[in-house]
């Protein structure tokens, strides 16, 4: 049978006939094994949806296009681990839509960036990067220095409720006001720090008039990598 292979070769109708069925067949082996177990993703402490002034900062930084030269996933080698942090968990981008993983990298990768630098670091490089990292290629965002348009936060939360990340009505009512309140507050006492914990709080370029499209990209930023504590808190797989 094997001997005859050719006819399958110069035959298109078999040869695509062959082609659906091995298909058929590897995606079967991939996708049933799945029905039997209840979550593929690992249940980690800590993971929760970003704030409005995050959630605003995250479409900044998709639509400005930073996953082109930065990833957001720190595989699980020695080199990597060693530089970046604990490897990335599938857990901490559940609600992400969609994911920042990425598959190539120009620049460093992000997933652990939060609270390593402060916030005037983040302005400074956003704004010029080679006021803090003379050899870097990044370009400068300077118009981000203005006004953040936010007038649709909450229905932006509640098309993400949809898609099962757990906003409730309270968060998506408070959505505007949580937003702003992140982005001048410095209380750790404020409803936005109890509904997010962990959220940076103030005015990341210190103008305290407007809450700017770089308020936003910072905290953003500060909150990658910071919601599960591994000193206190371990995924399931990693306590066996």
């Amino acid at each position: 049978m094997f001997k005859q292979h050719h006819i399958l070769e110069t035959n298109v109708f078999f040869l695509a006939v062959g082609i659906l069925l091995m298909v058929i067949v590897g995606g079967l082996v991939e996708i049933v094994p799945l029905f039997s177990i209840e979550s593929t993703i690992e249940k980690v402490d800590g993971v929760r949806p970003y704030s409005p002034l995050e959630l605003a900062g995250r479409d900044i930084y998709i639509r400005e296009g930073c996953y082109v030269c930065h990833s957001q996933m720190i595989r699980p080698f020695k080199d990597e681990t060693e530089r970046y942090g604990h490897y990335s968990l599938a857990a901490e981008s559940k609600y992400d839509h969609p994911f920042q993983w990425g598959s190539r990298r120009i620049g460093p990768d992000l997933a652990r960036v939060g609270g390593k630098y402060t916030n005037d670091w983040h302005v400074r490089h956003l704004v010029n990067p080679r006021d803090v990292v003379p050899e870097s290629i990044m370009p400068g965002y300077p118009h981000l220095k203005r006004a953040l348009g936010y007038g649709d936060i909450a229905a932006r939360m509640k098309a993400l409720s949809v898609v099962g990340v757990p906003y409730t009505a309270e968060m998506i009512t408070n959505a505007k006001a949580d937003l702003e309140e992140q982005a001048a507050s410095d209380s750790a006492d404020a409803a936005i720090a109890k509904r997010y914990p962990k959220a940076r709080m103030g005015a990341a370029d210190g103008d305290m008039t407007k809450v700017s499209e770089l308020d936003a990209l910072v905290a953003y930023l500060q909150v990658l990598g910071t919601m599960v504590d591994f000193t206190a808190v371990k995924p399931e797989s990693l306590r066996r």
